[in-house]
């Protein structure tokens, strides 16, 4: 979690996100942190080489997937979520915006089936358009100013097929709660922006991290617009 992270690697976070917000480029600071670190998992806080234990959890409750089924995940940074997915039986497209994260991927998992790739979560090939049926979502948008949650979400949402499943994890507030990022957790008004297109939550399960951060779970179904 961010804040057990040292002090040192928190505020360095800091100053790449504000630089990057001062540049009206407010992801660019992920690919300086990966090539900062080095090939050094302790320089990158989201990075615990194993799969998000939300997601495994989820995996163990629910059965394989029928045949050919497809699976994205979002800023999958060095790819345990995506190896997951795969050994669950999806075919898995990755991708992040940080080359050098797709790249240590690539070195952790040489002989992996996922398809990993770089590529901007705001400019994506439209050809990924309702052609997954999951989309994993792991904290990426809460990485983002609030400001930028709506388009966000408008960018992910388009990405499930008709009937597939989005899976969100991510940290939660109050609307009225103000935050300083990075994280900027989502609130309720910026979760119940998925319903306007077509997707209905249909789980929620809810976690306390160190006693005091909220943390959810939460799957929505892609409703058929027949």
């Amino acid at each position: 979690m961010f804040e057990e992270q040292p002090a040192s690697l928190r505020q360095r976070i800091k100053t790449l996100a504000t630089e990057a917000q001062q540049q009206n480029q407010p992801y660019a600071w992920f690919e300086p942190l990966y090539a900062q670190a080095q090939g050094d998992v302790d320089q990158v806080p989201w990075a615990k080489s194993t799969p998000h234990p939300y997601l495994q959890a989820w995996l163990r409750q629910h059965p394989q997937p029928a045949a050919d089924s497809k699976a994205l995940v979002i800023g999958c940074g060095l790819g345990d979520d995506a190896e997951a997915l795969e050994a669950h039986g999806y075919q898995v497209t990755a991708f992040d915006v940080s080359s050098t994260a797709i790249a240590w991927c690539q070195r952790r998992f040489p002989n992996s089936a996922v398809h990993y790739q770089v590529a901007d979560l705001l400019n994506l090939d439209p050809n990924w358009h309702h052609a997954f049926d999951l989309v994993h979502e792991c904290r990426n948008i809460q990485a983002l100013p609030i400001e930028m949650h709506r388009q966000v979400v408008g960018a992910i949402a388009p990405l499930v097929t008709e009937g597939g499943i989005l899976l969100v994890i991510t940290r939660t507030r109050p609307d009225e709660a103000d935050c300083d990022g990075p994280p900027w957790p989502l609130s309720p008004q910026a979760l119940a922006k998925f319903a306007a297109y077509g997707l209905l939550e249909i789980e929620r399960a809810t976690f306390l991290e160190g006693e005091t951060v909220p943390q959810a779970r939460i799957i929505y179904h892609k409703q058929s617009s027949h």
